[in-house]
């Protein structure tokens, strides 16, 4: 399986209940991530597990056991917190968009987020989200 496409938005919620789209660090309140499992003609149709990874700017795990965060063991038997699993029901040979929205417990600080997307201990895709300082010249 392989993952591409990656759209990864920062997303400001307003009190009426409007999002609108923001790249300032301490505007966001939630990030929205999509990617495209691309087609795939080997994997069978089915359950999979995938495992969708948030890295901060300081290189540190985004998670929240809350929220249903763990860990999982990778293809050379280590131990990688993963920040939200997804249960999907795969069909052989098609393209699936998936997407999820992370709400973090603090505030998304400057800098750049990694995503990593791993499915049967394999890392299949990845995509970055650069946040930038907020302020009237930046």
């Amino acid at each position: 399986m392989h993952a591409s496409n990656f759209s990864i938005i920062g997303i400001n919620e307003k009190n009426n209940g409007k999002e609108k789209t923001t790249t300032t660090a301490k505007r966001v309140d939630k990030l929205r991530i999509s990617f495209d499992l691309d087609e795939n003609r080997v994997s069978p149709s089915g359950e999979k597990k995938i495992y969708v990874c948030i890295t901060d700017p300081g290189g540190k795990p985004i998670t929240s056991e809350i929220l249903g965060s763990g860990n999982f063991n990778t293809r050379d038997g280590e131990q990688k917190a993963f920040t939200q699993k997804m249960d999907i029901n795969y069909t052989q040979g098609q393209r699936q968009t998936l997407s999820i929205d992370w709400k973090n417990d603090g505030k998304y600080e400057t800098g750049n987020y990694k995503i990593e997307v791993f499915h049967n201990g394999f890392k299949i895709g990845e995509g970055v989200k650069s946040l930038k300082k907020g302020g009237l010249f930046s």
